[in-house]
């Protein structure tokens, strides 16, 4: 599924594949990106179409790729579109564990970002790159279905479970404040997403409707 699909969403079948995703992350500390978060999410497209929710200008998420080829050179491991609004939302899923985040640099209280989160943040910017370079052409418009739409980025790696709140609030931060070429870009871990996610369905009258047995 390399290229986008049509995707008729279902908050009530939304709401049974949060429930295995939460299963998933209690199950153990790591988990990898290729042998199981991938997996996961091609096989459960109702959650992965409801994380274009992180984008208030996406409303129907009714558009979904995984692995989605960014015009040859790149590929994004989710992405997900409102065709209506013209907004699309890409996500970088990296390892979801403890040491993806930060590392410990020798003596140096303060640790330093990870490498598995700044590869992530990196493939976002070289999409941003290529589709900036793309913008206007033919090829474009027929995968987008418009010259320009709004395209948004999302890395979601690591675990919070060692995180000390000096740490938290730096990676926050930087969700907050970081912005490429206009194009909003956040980074946040996979409990976060849960809990997000969470959240956002607990606001539709249908999630109270799954029987959860």
């Amino acid at each position: 599924m390399k290229n986008f699909i049509h995707h008729a969403l279902s908050i009530q079948e939304c709401v049974k594949e949060l429930t295995k995703f939460e299963e998933l992350l209690a199950s153990k500390a790591e988990i990898k990106e290729r042998d199981e978060i991938l997996p996961f999410f091609k096989e459960n497209l109702n959650l992965a179409a409801f994380l274009g929710t992180y984008i208030p200008d996406i409303a129907n998420p009714d558009r979904v790729a995984s692995e989605y080829d960014i015009f040859g050179d790149f590929a994004c491991d989710l992405a997900v579109g409102d065709s209506k609004s013209e907004t699309f939302l890409l996500v970088e899923f990296e390892d979801a564990k403890v040491d993806s985040l930060f590392v410990k640099n020798g003596a140096k209280t303060t640790p330093e970002w990870a490498p598995r989160l700044e590869h992530g943040f990196s493939q976002v910017l070289d999409w941003f790159w290529k589709l900036s370079d793309m913008e206007k052409s033919d090829e474009y418009e027929n995968r987008f279905g418009a010259r320009h739409v709004a395209i948004h980025g999302l890395v979601i790696v690591g675990r919070e479970q060692n995180l000390m709140p000096r740490e938290k609030a730096r990676l926050k931060w930087r969700q907050d404040h970081t912005i490429v070429h206009s194009k909003k870009v956040s980074v946040i871990t996979f409990d976060q997403l849960a809990r997000d996610l969470k959240y956002r369905l607990s606001r539709y009258p249908e999630a109270a409707k799954v029987d959860k047995s």
